[in-house]
């Protein structure tokens, strides 16, 4: 079975398509960075015009990639939650399209589900296992139970990961997107040069819960003030001792959950699974099966969209061609269970 997949809940046009849920015989992303870094970040009304210019384009050039015709195509996928509205609009309603005019199946996908099963396209991971979400938009540590069913143990109380990265680059001018640039001067620096305070949130219900935004403002508005002796002030250093802090913050979290669940296995997804720090700690944990996705499947793609999809269409579901966007999932929140 070849399902298209398309992916544009922020600022990257995306379809692949992927034969039987793990075999990817294409996938394209436009990535729209050049647009939006004069901003340094991203402005969801350019995202969403882009998204509408390029859709066809991209389309057809993941059918060439492949060497497909749309005759050939058993399914079509896109995402349809959570994300920028107008973004989402645009995949959704040309990958419902697509499906109603060559009278194809068509399944939504939850964009969270799918960054958790991109590891899957090149990996045999058995279910149940802890899965850690990490992108501009969301840190998750959850419980998957299944391709389709997850459970949130504990999630940011203010800002995600990755946009304490970002806020942190523009603030110093270092460019977007800016974990990639923190991670690559990170290299050149000294992780212990600055002490930066580690968050602590109190209480059994916060046990797996992260805070980024202290750590952020401390970085900011108060770097004078932790220098430690003998260090040079340098950005390079400020980089390393911030993107050290970050990454210390989610894994003590994260081997919190191993140690109370007994699950010995890890499997990162999102933008910031690419992380170079991240993956060395937790790589470092030869106790522990860590498994992270290549890094052309990290960030936002439609692999990840159309190999999930697989799942959903091999038991029988379909989506109605009336499904909706949504711009946030109020059901990701610690303790509760997510199905699609």
């Amino acid at each position: 079975m070849r399902v298209l997949g398309i992916e544009s809940s922020c600022d990257e046009t995306a379809c692949a398509i992927v034969e039987d849920g793990r075999k990817i015989l294409s996938n394209v992303v436009a990535t729209q960075i050049p647009f939006h870094q004069i901003y340094k970040g991203v402005v969801p009304e350019i995202a969403s015009r882009k998204h509408a210019e390029w859709i066809l384009p991209v389309v057809k050039e993941a059918l060439n990639e492949a060497s497909l015709s749309l005759d050939k195509i058993d399914a079509v996928a896109a995402t349809n939650r959570p994300g920028l509205m107008g973004s989402l609009m645009v995949g959704l309603t040309f990958g419902k399209t697509l499906a109603w005019s060559i009278n194809k199946p068509f399944i939504a996908v939850n964009h969270i589900l799918a960054h958790l099963y991109a590891s899957h396209l090149e990996n045999d991971i058995p279910y149940p296992y802890l899965g850690l979400l990490v992108s501009g938009g969301h840190s998750i540590i959850c419980k998957v139970n299944n391709f389709d069913d997850i459970e949130v143990l504990g999630t940011t109380v203010d800002d995600s990961v990755g946009e304490a990265f970002d806020k942190v680059a523009k603030f110093y001018d270092l460019g977007y997107p800016g974990g990639v640039v923190i991670d690559k001067l990170s290299k050149n620096g000294n992780p212990h040069a600055l002490t930066f305070p580690v968050p602590k949130l109190n209480g059994e219900n916060h046990r797996y819960d992260m805070s980024f935004s202290g750590l952020k403002t401390a970085v900011i508005h108060q770097r004078d003030l932790f220098w430690n002796e003998g260090y040079e002030h340098s950005i390079e250093n400020m980089c390393a001792s911030f993107q050290e802090t970050a990454c210390k913050t989610l894994t003590s979290r994260l081997f919190k959950a191993v140690k109370d669940t007994g699950l010995k296995t890890i499997v990162a997804g999102g933008g910031v699974a690419a992380n170079s720090r991240l993956r060395e700690m937790l790589s470092n944990r030869t106790d522990l099966k860590c498994i992270f996705p290549p890094l052309k499947l990290c960030g936002d793609n439609g692999a990840m969209i159309a190999g999930l999809a697989w799942n959903f269409l091999s038991r029988g579901d379909r989506s109605p061609l009336n499904t909706t966007c949504c711009a946030r999932i109020p059901q990701f929140k610690r303790g509760l269970k997510f199905q699609q």
